[in-house]
């Protein structure tokens, strides 16, 4: 992922970040009120986006390109 525009949404850049602060999926699906499948939705999309092979590496990549 590049420097320039995100191609992440808030809402899945929102999901990486409090998935790099550690939470599970379930604890953010309660916080925000969401199912924890459409949690890990989001986190999938994340994944793909990023071109990453799991959760931990879209959270690298997403920080290395400044965007958590």
């Amino acid at each position: 992922m590049a420097y320039g525009e995100s191609p992440l949404t808030a809402r899945e850049t929102a999901m990486l970040r409090e998935t790099a602060r550690g939470a599970t999926a379930e604890e953010i699906a309660t916080r925000l009120n969401l199912s924890a499948g459409t949690v890990r939705n989001y986190l999938t999309s994340a994944i793909t986006k990023t071109g990453a092979r799991n959760k931990i590496d879209a959270i690298r990549i997403a920080q290395d390109a400044g965007r958590l």
